[in-house]
C-alpha cells in the first residue's frame, strides 16, 4: 500500500473502506512500516521532533474525548485522569521535545592511549519497528508514554491498547489513525488473538506492560526473532513504616498512593509492614484519611474510581475469604464498586499475601525488628516498588543496601514514577529494562560504538609477525 506524507501531519490517503481493510491486516501493517522505516525519514531528528509536536497537539485537541473515555472505563474523575494520564504524558512530551536533539547526538567517549590518535564515539540509532503492548489500568498513559520514547528515538511503532478498557482503546486508535500515517505509527485493537498475531511478526523492539505471567509469554515469542524486550511487570510492593516515622503524614501518603485508581496501580503499596509499636496508630490514621479523602460512603465519592470489570472485582472479593476487614470490605458487582479496604495481620500463607492484589485492599502486617522485616521482604520475588517511612538515615541505608527492588521512595509513595530524571522499571520478576526521559530514549535505541582512526600514524606492533613485538606489547599494556 502506497503511503503519502501530507504537509504538517502524516495522514491516510484513500477511502475509509480501504483503510479498515488495511488496518486489520497485521502482516500488511508490519510490511508497510518496514518500508517506511527503510526510507530513512525517522532517522531525521527534526522529523522526530515535529511528530512529537503533532502528538502533543492531538492530545490537546482531543482532551475531552480522552477524559470521557477514562471515565467510561474506570470512572476516573477529570482531575485524576488528567493528573495520572494526560497531564503526565504532555509533560513527558514537552521534556522529550526539548531534549531529543541532545540525546540523539553522537557523543565522544574516552579512547585507550594505546589506540591513539583514534577517537571513540557512540551513535544512538533507532531499533526500527517497535511494538508497544499496553495494559488497562492506566490505559492512556501506559500506551502513549512508551510511544513518546519510540518516536524520540526514531522508530516506527504499532500500539496495542488493552481490550479491557474499550473506550480508551477506541480513543487512542482513532487519535493515532487521524493524526499519523499508519505506515509510521498506528494502533491495532483486539483481544488475545490480536496480540498473538502481532507477537508472531518480526519487530525490532517490543515494549510490554502487564503481568509477569504474560511477560514470560511475550519474552518467549520475542526470542524467536531475537527481539529485545522491555518488560514492565509488577509484584507485591511493600510499604515499610518504622517506629520513628511521622505516623500521620505516613498514613496520608500511603492511603493516597494506595487508593488512587482504586488500587489498580502497578506501583501501589501492596502491603504495609509496620513496626508493632506504632501499628495501631498507623491503622487509625489510615482509616481517618480514607474517610477524609472519600467520605463516610466512598461509593458516593466522585473522587473514587471503579474496578475495571466484574471478573477482577470477583477476584478481589475472593481475597477477603476468612478475613474480617478493619475498614471497608463491601462491594457492588453491578456498579463495579469495591470499597477502600484495610485488613490487619493476615496469615502470610493467605492468598491476599501471596499474589499482587492490584486493587483497593491493603493488608497491614506488623514486625518487631528491621532484620525480621528485611528477611520477610527478601523472601518474596523482587518487587517493582518499595516505600520506606523513616527519619533514621541508618535504617534507610540498610534497606537500600539489603533489599532489591525496581524503584521507590523514602517517606512517600508513587512520586518516583512522575519524573523524567529517574529510570522507571523492574528487576527480576518485576521486569527488565527501564524508561522515562532519557532512559526511554535509550530503551528504544541501539548504542552503536564506533572508533575513528587516522591515516597519519600507523603503529607497527598490531601487525604480524607478532613474535617480534611481544615485549613491546606487554610493556605498553602494563
Amino acid at each position: 500500500m502506497r503511503t503519502v506524507l501530507i504537509c504538517r501531519r502524516m495522514q491516510w490517503v484513500g477511502t475509509p473502506d480501504q483503510k479498515e481493510i488495511w488496518m486489520n491486516d497485521i502482516a500488511g501493517i508490519v510490511a508497510a512500516q518496514r518500508a517506511f522505516y527503510n526510507t530513512g525519514k525517522t532517522r531525521d531528528v527534526e522529523f522526530r521532533i515535529r511528530q512529537l509536536g503533532i502528538l502533543r497537539q492531538a492530545l490537546k485537541e482531543n482532551e475531552k474525548q480522552l477524559l470521557d473515555a477514562l471515565y467510561a472505563d474506570l470512572r476516573k474523575s477529570n482531575y485524576e485522569a488528567y493528573l495520572t494520564e494526560i497531564g503526565i504524558v504532555l509533560e513527558d512530551i514537552r521534556h522529550t521535545i526539548r531534549k531529543t536533539r541532545q540525546w540523539a547526538r553522537p557523543r565522544r567517549v574516552k579512547t585507550p592511549f594505546y589506540h591513539l590518535p583514534a577517537s571513540s564515539w557512540i551513535y544512538p540509532e533507532p531499533f526500527g519497528l517497535s511494538l508497544i503492548i499496553a495494559p488497562w489500568n492506566y490505559p492512556f498513559q501506559l500506551a502513549v508514554a512508551p510511544l513518546v520514547a519510540a518516536i524520540s528515538a526514531g522508530n516506527c511503532a504499532v500500539v496495542k491498547p488493552s481490550e479491557f478498557s474499550p473506550a480508551t482503546t477506541d480513543a487512542i486508535a482513532n487519535l493515532l489513525r487521524r493524526y499519523f500515517n499508519p505506515a509510521y505509527i498506528t494502533a491495532v485493537t483486539g483481544a488475545v488473538e490480536t496480540s498473538q498475531a502481532l507477537l508472531s511478526e518480526k519487530f525490532d523492539k517490543i515494549f510490554f506492560t502487564g503481568s509477569p505471567e504474560v511477560g514470560r509469554i511475550v519474552m518467549e515469542k520475542a526470542s524467536r526473532h531475537l527481539t529485545p524486550v522491555t518488560l514492565e511487570l509488577g509484584g507485591k510492593s511493600p510499604c515499610i513504616v518504622e517506629s520513628d516515622a511521622d505516623i500521620s503524614l505516613s498514613a496520608k501518603r500511603i492511603i493516597s498512593g494506595k487508593f488512587i485508581n482504586a488500587g489498580q496501580t502497578c506501583v501501589a503499596p501492596d502491603y504495609v509492614l509496620v513496626h508493632r509499636s506504632v501499628a495501631d496508630r498507623l491503622t487509625d490514621e489510615m482509616i481517618r484519611y480514607i474517610r477524609s479523602f472519600f467520605g463516610e460512603n466512598p461509593a458516593q465519592s466522585p473522587a473514587y474510581p471503579r474496578i475495571i470489570n466484574r471478573k477482577h472485582l470477583e477476584r478481589l472479593s475472593g481475597l477477603l475469604s476468612d478475613i474480617t476487614p478493619v475498614c471497608g470490605g463491601d462491594y457492588d458487582t453491578d456498579t463495579l464498586y469495591f470499597a477502600p479496604t484495610l485488613i490487619r495481620d493476615p496469615a502470610l500463607t493467605h492468598p491476599v499475601m501471596q499474589a499482587e492484589i492490584f486493587g483497593p485492599i491493603l493488608p497491614v502486617v506488623t514486625y518487631g525488628d528491621m532484620s525480621e522485616m528485611i528477611q520477610q521482604v527478601n523472601s518474596r520475588p523482587r518487587p517493582l516498588a518499595l516505600y520506606l517511612f523513616t527519619e533514621d538515615r541508618g535504617k534507610a541505608k540498610a534497606v537500600m543496601n539489603r533489599v532489591s527492588f525496581g524503584g521507590g521512595c523514602i517517606n512517600d509513595t508513587l512520586i518516583h514514577f512522575a519524573t523524567p530524571y529517574l529510570p522507571f522499571g523492574g528487576v527480576g520478576n518485576s521486569g527488565m529494562g527501564s524508561y522515562h526521559g532519557k532512559f526511554g530514549f535509550d530503551a528504544f535505541s541501539h548504542q552503536k560504538g564506533v572508533m575513528k582512526n587516522t591515516f597519519l600514524v600507523d603503529l607497527p606492533f598490531r601487525y604480524p609477525p607478532f613474535f617480534r613485538h611481544i615485549k613491546l606489547l606487554k610493556k605498553v599494556l602494563r
